[in-house]
């Protein structure tokens, strides 16, 4: 009598057990399936991210804009160093600090564009 009774519970907990072992394997699955979603994202966003250096590489072949930029820094640099050319500077540096934020972070986005820099984040804080 006692194992009529004690089957039964012992099937019903037997259930439960297999239910538990069946929900933490779908949730490793999903772990895995993540984990090769993400990697794949990764590997693609790496793919497209070389081509468009690759292409902006090719673009800027013959251009003359990072020469451009180059030759103005060092003519400022310059120009600091030659004391009748300092209030110069110093006027032009004010007057830039008087620009629209949305000006003066375009200049920095072509300026970074120019030297092959992908991000702006540093440049101005």
């Amino acid at each position: 009598m006692l194992q009529a009774f004690i089957a039964p519970i012992a099937s019903l907990i037997g259930t439960f057990v297999e239910g538990r072992v069946a929900k933490t394997k779908a949730k490793a699955e999903v772990r895995v399936v993540k984990a090769k979603a993400e990697a794949d994202a990764m590997r693609v966003a790496a793919t497209h991210e070389a081509g468009w250096e690759t292409i902006m590489a090719r673009a800027s072949d013959n251009s003359w804009k990072d020469e451009a930029w180059t030759l103005l820094f060092i003519a400022v640099i310059v120009a600091t160093f030659i004391p009748p050319l300092q209030p110069y500077v110093e006027r032009g540096f004010a007057a830039l600090d008087k620009t629209p934020a949305w000006y003066q972070y375009a200049m920095y986005a072509s300026i970074a564009a120019s030297f092959g820099l992908r991000s702006i984040k540093g440049f101005k804080k």
